[in-house]
């Protein structure tokens, strides 16, 4: 049975939210007006998660592309990235939104060509300090204590990698990452894309980097399990919208891959594609894509959807753990859940 809850945005009505063209790019397009979200519940699994009486809270609007947000839990604020203006933002229960980095994907010299120079996707390592997968950069950064930035990674096998678009820590320091070219001013087209192919990769400790998977269209956010012993990448093509999940090996490389859930059909009416994501403590995926939020039980089931009407970058858990912060198009929302986030 479908049950729909309509909820009015918490802070006053959306009046501008973009939509995603027909093309793979990340870049929202014309906004249209959105006055309700829906609350879409299709297994009593679902409440658990999501309470009945949820509030879904706007606490930052007027961005231009919001992306990548990360819970710094030491000093209890949010960073995400603003693709388009080449930015960090911090927002503070307190304090509002401040710029936190600038610039903080492309830091060249020349006017960059494309819409999407900024940071993406962004993580802290286990000493705390901010990774960023850098558009523009075409790299993986970390920001240093200094203020400066350091290139972790930025080849393969002598090519330059494609525009890093998400990112995630291993408990063990590796780091995940996914390379499309989006971040590229004419994305698969580019003519100085050196890569044939968009890949899926592992920095491990000490430095090595190996491809993992290189059979993806457009990978594009990714998390493990709990146990990490599943690893999730979404692939944000439009034509075959699909979260894949991977077994990971003690050596920290994938195989037997196979479909979890398939979005193509929302594709069709909502705008966007399967994008960043984060894992409960039950292992529940909850996955930004066509519209909005995708509840996903580890067994593929679609649980529900927190349909925000619009193209969704990405989540991340907050707070006491049991926060989720949702960046959508030119917002940040908030909404508080009956579940917590891995790791926390």
């Amino acid at each position: 049975m479908l049950i729909i809850a309509q909820i009015l945005v918490s802070l006053g009505f959306i009046v501008a939210l973009g939509e995603l063209s027909g093309t793979i790019f990340a870049q929202p397009q014309p906004a249209r007006p959105l006055q309700q979200i829906e609350i879409v519940r299709l297994n009593p699994q679902f409440d658990k998660l999501v309470p009945p009486n949820v509030t879904v809270q706007r606490i930052v609007s007027g961005r231009k592309w919001t992306e990548g947000p990360v819970w710094n839990r030491r000093d209890g604020y949010l960073l995400f990235s603003d693709i388009p203006t080449n930015a960090v933002i911090k927002w503070h229960e307190s304090n509002g939104t401040s710029v936190f980095l600038k610039p903080s994907g492309y830091t060249g010299k020349a006017r960059f060509e494309g819409p999407e120079p900024g940071s993406n996707g962004l993580a802290l390592d286990l000493q705390g300090q901010l990774v960023l997968a850098a558009h523009g950069d075409r790299r993986i950064a970390r920001l240093e204590r200094n203020g400066k930035q350091t290139t972790l990674v930025d080849r393969f096998e002598g090519k330059q990698i494609n525009s890093p678009n998400d990112l995630v820590f291993k408990s063990n320091g590796d780091l995940y990452f996914t390379d499309p070219p989006f971040g590229l001013p004419k994305s698969f087209d580019d003519p100085h894309k050196e890569l044939p192919f968009q890949g899926v990769y592992k920095l491990a400790r000490d430095g090595k980097l190996t491809l993992l998977t290189r059979d993806v269209k457009a990978p594009n956010g990714i998390a493990f399990s709990p146990d990490e012993k599943r690893l999730y990448v979404s692939n944000a093509d439009p034509a075959n919208a699909v979260w894949m999940v991977y077994e990971v090996n003690p050596n920290g490389s994938i195989e037997n891959s196979k479909v979890l859930f398939n979005a193509t059909a929302w594709t069709k009416n909502k705008p966007g594609a399967p994008d960043g994501m984060k894992v409960d403590r039950e292992g529940n995926i909850f996955g930004a894509g066509p519209g909005g939020v995708y509840v996903i039980a580890p067994d593929g089931t679609h649980l529900g959807t927190i349909d925000l009407n619009a193209p969704t970058g990405n989540v991340a858990w907050g707070e006491d753990g049991s926060t989720l912060f949702i960046t959508s198009s030119t917002n940040v929302f908030r909404l508080r859940l009956t579940t917590k986030g891995a790791r926390f």
